[in-house]
């Protein structure tokens, strides 16, 4: 892959993570301001609304996957309950050690698991084969 290749899916796939973000911090925000939820089970719970849009999205449009979605599912959900234990663990500490606002804290979350699951879903979940009618990058 090409560097302007590998900029480009780094690209989309900010742009499908804006739109799991929306799902994720859409939920957070309703369970913890409407629903007065604690701000790490929120957190978890708006983490899997944006994980199942990430994938459906990562699937097609940024990684183009050849994958049967089975195989691809589980090795997608094997990253993903990483995450997922990494963006608890972060919203934890930073609301409950550092005192910061729960949305500071769910900002810092995101963009370390995002970097986490980049990397994974790039060469592990989503490693090629590419789809044959795939357009070139």
């Amino acid at each position: 892959m090409t560097a302007l290749e590998q900029i480009r899916q780094f690209a989309m796939f900010v742009v499908v993570g804006c739109a799991a973000a929306v799902g994720h911090y859409g939920l957070l925000v309703a369970l913890v301001e409407l629903a007065g939820a604690p701000a790490v089970p929120a957190s978890a719970a708006g983490f899997v609304v944006g994980g199942v849009i990430s994938y459906l999205l990562n699937y097609r449009f940024v990684f183009d996957s050849a994958g049967q979605h089975l195989p691809t599912a589980g090795k997608f959900v094997a990253v993903a309950v990483t995450g997922l234990a990494l963006n608890s663990a972060i919203m934890w500490v930073l609301t409950h050690w550092a005192a910061l606002h729960y949305l500071l804290a769910q900002v810092t979350a995101t963009g370390t698991v995002m970097l986490w699951s980049y990397g994974a879903n790039r060469f592990w979940t989503f490693g090629r084969p590419v789809r044959p009618d795939a357009p070139p990058a």
